[in-house]
């Protein structure tokens, strides 16, 4: 469907250079024209390649009120971030992962959080160079805490958990 959505627009977009008078451009241009639709067509078809890679690591997770959403994703170069909390422990846990190359692969699972006694949600994530911030709440019968860990080797490796509120 998005082959043909794309399709759709180049031709429009074909169209409208062709009929058009733009500055510079006449009938006599059509090769102007044509570089023009293609670098258009390239550019759109990058960017829908993007989107769609990006579109198939979305993760549906559950947030507190048991609504699906997408798992928070980051990219910085060509490194590919996720994370989510999962409940497969018995309480929720903030789990991640990264890939080096677009998305193509993923290291291990790696759970960030690591709390018995608390239930980690409503994860965020964000990417800069080689630095990976990840940040959730942690949850239980006394506490409602903000926490974040941050990695400088492209989320390899995690510092310790930094309890945001004593801070």
């Amino acid at each position: 469907m998005t082959a043909l959505i794309s399709l759709y627009k180049l031709i429009l977009i074909y169209n409208l250079f062709t009929h058009s008078k733009l500055v510079g451009m006449n009938n006599n241009n059509r090769y102007t024209k044509l570089v023009a639709v293609i670098l258009i067509a390239a550019t759109t078809t990058t960017i829908l390649t993007s989107f769609q890679r990006a579109e198939a690591f979305l993760m549906p997770v559950e947030d507190r009120t048991g609504d699906r959403k997408a798992a928070p994703i980051a990219t910085s170069g060509n490194n590919v971030y996720i994370a989510w909390w999962s409940n497969k422990t018995g309480n929720d846990e903030v789990m991640f992962k990264a890939s080096t190359d677009g998305g193509k692969t993923f290291s291990d699972k790696m759970n960030l959080s690591n709390t018995p006694t608390s239930n980690s949600q409503d994860v965020q994530i964000s990417a800069a160079g080689n630095n990976v911030y990840v940040s959730w709440w942690e949850r239980n019968q006394t506490s409602n805490e903000p926490v974040m860990r941050a990695s400088n080797d492209n989320g390899k490796t995690f510092g310790e958990k930094i309890m945001l509120s004593n801070k």
